[in-house]
């Protein structure tokens, strides 16, 4: 059987890190960027199920990065991350097709049965 494979996507370096490391802890494959169009390069050669993408991300912000994610790989699920209370960013995102959205700081094991929640989902395709 294959391993879920992880692309996280967050522009704080110790959060990104910390996922990473989870994920692979958890028997998962897992890779990660703080930069969002280092993000799309990278799914243009590597294959991903999930995608933990940042909401406010400089540069090229999430909700973009969603936007041509979906456009060039509509079957990676992607869960939206927010550190913003509100819960308009993590809406948007689901109307643009992400799987789900959670909120920061979130638990680890949230953030798990999310993202195996949206490998589910991919693999029910």
């Amino acid at each position: 059987m294959n391993k879920l494979k992880v692309l996280v996507v967050d522009d704080e370096p110790d959060f990104c890190e910390l996922v990473v490391k989870r994920l692979i802890a958890g028997k998962m494959n897992a890779e990660g960027t703080q930069d969002g169009a280092k993000a799309l390069e990278i799914l243009k050669h590597k294959d991903f199920d999930v995608v933990l993408l940042d909401v406010k991300m400089p540069g090229l912000g999430g909700i973009e990065i969603l936007r041509r994610i979906k456009a060039h790989t509509p079957g990676i699920e992607v869960i939206m991350l927010t550190g913003d209370q509100s819960v308009e960013a993590g809406i948007k995102g689901m109307q643009l097709g992400a799987f789900d959205y959670v909120i920061k700081p979130v638990p680890m094991n949230e953030l798990l049965d999310k993202i195996r929640q949206a490998y589910e989902k991919r693999l029910g395709q």
